[in-house]
Parts: structure tokens; sequence; C-alpha cells
């Protein structure tokens, strides 16, 4: 059984920091094989591709309104998405999710997620 379990989420004031986590279980293959990536899903919008990182790590993909404030990593257990200098309109549930493919940009190219982890910013 594949999961994926988000942490870090909160209420933070605009400028604050906050880093999400997301642990990766159960995968039919070591998770180097597959890209990840962090969505949101603002209230009314549709989810939108943040960061996202293939295989090698040389490559991600950044939300244009995010570069230079969010940084996305990855290690043998799971994905991280470091998040500098808050907006409101960061104000999201942000979604970890994995992809056996080689496109990871927008929700359609991923195949698993988790269940989100609310990010609130306040001016």
């Amino acid at each position: 059984q594949v999961q994926l379990v988000e942490s870090g989420g909160g209420s933070v004031q605009t400028g604050a920091s906050l880093k999400l986590s997301c642990k990766v279980s159960g995968l039919p293959l070591s998770l180097d094989h597959y890209a990840m990536g962090w969505l949101r899903q603002a209230p009314g919008l549709e989810r939108v591709g943040v960061a996202g990182m293939g295989v090698t790590d040389d490559s991600a993909y950044y939300l244009e309104s995010v570069k230079g404030r969010f940084a996305i990593s990855r290690d043998r257990e799971g994905v991280y998405l470091q998040m500098n200098n808050l907006e409101p309109d960061d104000t999201a549930v942000y979604y970890c999710a994995v992809t056996q493919g080689w496109r990871f940009q927008d929700p359609q190219d991923y195949d698993y997620w988790g269940q989100g982890t609310q990010v609130t910013v306040s001016s």
C-alpha cells in the first residue's frame, strides 16, 4: 500500500518560513525511480504544481511565483519543500505526489498523492 504522509504545515505571518516534509512508503520500486513534487490548491482554484524534481537532482520545476523563495529537495525517504518569505497568496492545501513518468509539472502528471497539509499565511 503506497502511503505519502505530509507534515509541516501551519499558520504563519507574511515573511515567515515553513518546511514541508513528505514521507513515502510502499512504492513498487525504490524512491530514486520516481519524480516527486509539491502541488497546492487554494479555495476556489484548481490544483497547480508548485515545485517538482526529477530522478536526477539537476532537473527541477518551480511555479513562477515561488521562484527564489521555495526550494524542493529529496532523499531516500521522501520529498521536502522549504518555503521562505511566505505571502498570503501562498495560502493553500499543499500536496506531495510522486510519478514514475518523466513529467512532473502538472497534477495529471502524478500517480500517487498524499492527503495534504494546510498552509495559511496572514498579512
